[in-house]
């Protein structure tokens, strides 16, 4: 992943964006307000670390983007606008509606110029087309709309030779920005969409502070159409990340550090796509009280039926699975049969109650895999905290350096960077038609989920250690964790590579 850090954040026109900057302070100092279990920088330093110990050199997540403040991205802009209008010899004004109907895809516009122009402009909707009569010019001095007789000079119009009165046109433009309309006003004619630039907009709008809600609805619409930039949708943050090519990858913004999928905007999923994405929070969201039942962090032990609650992100507990309830000294060999749901070939030929509880127990085992590794993060996550107070301890101890125990912390931030992708997989499998394809998916997501159990296990047993339960972490117990986190990360990227966004 790469971030050009010559764009700081410190740059970017706050007043533009309405930030507070006293706020944005306060907000600085209180960065321990995240939410607990959230490692956020677990993808930082981790990668290089694997490729030191020969890991497979190829990421499937590596992603060039680069962030920009609003001055920077308002160059941007404003060079592919100017370089349009100067093309199709149009007003700037004119070109940004061309340029925004075909999401600012500069090579297709001129492509399309060369063969049509007028056929261009008026698929844009910024000129009538040639198989709609204008309106002559009236020789009568009534507004269209409210009827009512003006002087020739109060009525405007745009090329469709619509005319009203500047009253109504003020009126028209208001409501709409008051909604929150940028780019898409048109015409007040009935049938009529020819598009209203912002150069007509703008002296029609009463008082500042409704031009500066134009100008910002402007702004975010012609950043939501370019079709390689996206909006931080971090709070109020006025970052826009910039890609050369728009895939659904991991991005984060350097001022907030919000972590999204560049695609969709919602948060990084990888290797599910982004509308089964969709299709999955959906139905989580509307079932979320059929699963609530699963949902809760206690079951019953296998062995002698009394309840027992899950307090650490591993499913090895002590003697079974967490997740099957299945002893766990054959579970080595079973993690196939554990993260597969088995279909019931016959239930097309049973009654709808049978295959309706057949889709739910599928959803079932499906969400609770999904759910449980949430929570493993979330644990872990207690984990990491606990592993970066100890090295801070040490450290302050004179017992070595940062750089001496940070295979600790990259350990403890590989196992989250690994169990997040684990538990993106679930919906993938979930929607996944049966097929040789599925059971290749679901031999690399069962061979995953066996090797993040394993640095699972590692990682707390180092944790433990380093808290002084068991003595000290020897160099071969950390050779061994050092190679399980190889191993997983070898792992998932495998799964990535065939699977991510093909």
């Amino acid at each position: 992943m790469s971030v050009d850090m010559n764009s700081q954040a410190s740059d970017s026109n706050e007043d533009d964006f309405g930030i507070n900057s006293e706020e944005e302070d306060d907000d600085d100092d209180g960065g321990d307000d995240e939410e607990q279990g959230d490692i956020v920088d677990y993808y930082d330093g981790v990668a290089g670390d694997m490729e030191q110990q020969g890991a497979d050199s190829f990421d499937p997540e590596e992603y060039q983007f680069t962030c920009l403040t609003y001055s920077e991205i308002q160059k941007v802009l404003c060079k592919e606008v100017n370089s349009i209008a100067a093309i199709l010899k149009v007003l700037p004004a004119v070109a940004k509606l061309v340029l925004v109907h075909f999401h600012w895809q500069v090579s297709q516009i001129l492509d399309r110029y060369k063969s049509n122009s007028s056929q261009l402009l008026s698929e844009a909707q910024v000129q009538p087309s040639s198989t709609c009569r204008s309106v002559p010019t009236p020789q009568s001095l009534q507004c269209g709309v409210c009827l009512q007789l003006v002087r020739r000079d109060a009525l405007l119009a745009l090329p469709c030779q619509h005319s009203f009165c500047k009253t109504c046109w003020e009126q028209h433009c208001t409501v709409l920005v008051k909604d929150g309309m940028g780019v898409g006003i048109s015409c007040m004619a009935q049938d009529c969409s020819l598009q209203m630039p912002e150069d007509f907009v703008l002296p029609l709008l009463p008082g500042e502070e409704l031009k500066d809600k134009y100008r910002r609805y402007l702004f975010r619409d012609y950043v939501e159409s370019h079709f390689q930039l996206q909006l931080c949708p971090g709070a109020d943050c006025p970052i826009v990340i910039q890609v050369q090519e728009p895939r659904a990858r991991r991005v984060q913004c350097i001022r907030c550090n919000e972590v999204f999928c560049f695609k969709c905007r919602i948060m990084y999923h990888a290797p599910t796509d982004c509308p089964t994405i969709r299709r999955w929070l959906t139905k989580c969201a509307d079932d979320s009280e059929t699963a609530n039942y699963i949902s809760a962090h206690t079951k019953d032990c296998p062995k002698c039926n009394i309840c027992i609650e899950k307090n650490g992100g591993c499913n090895h507990m002590v003697n079974f699975c967490w997740m099957c309830l299945g002893d766990w000294k054959t579970h080595g060999s079973e993690y196939y049969e554990c993260s597969r749901y088995k279909e019931n070939p016959d239930i097309v030929n049973q009654s709808q109650q049978a295959q309706a509880r057949e889709a739910l127990k599928k959803y079932l085992f499906y969400f609770e895999r999904w759910e449980n590794h949430n929570k493993s993060l979330q644990l872990e996550a207690q984990t990491y905290q606990r592993i970066q107070e100890k090295i801070q301890e040490r450290v302050m101890n004179n017992l070595g350096t940062w750089i001496d125990w940070q295979y600790l912390q990259n350990a403890a931030k590989l196992l989250a960077k690994c169990r997040y992708t684990l538990q993106y997989t679930y919906p993938y499998a979930y929607y996944m038609e049966s097929g040789p394809r599925k059971k290749l998916f679901e031999y690399q997501q069962a061979q995953l989920e066996a090797e993040i159990e394993n640095l699972s296990w590692k990682v707390e047993r180092a944790d433990s250690y380093e808290r002084g339960s068991e003595g000290e972490l020897s160099a071969n117990d950390r050779g061994d964790l050092e190679n399980q986190m190889h191993i997983a990360e070898q792992r998932r990227r495998t799964l990535l590579k065939d699977f991510h966004d093909t």
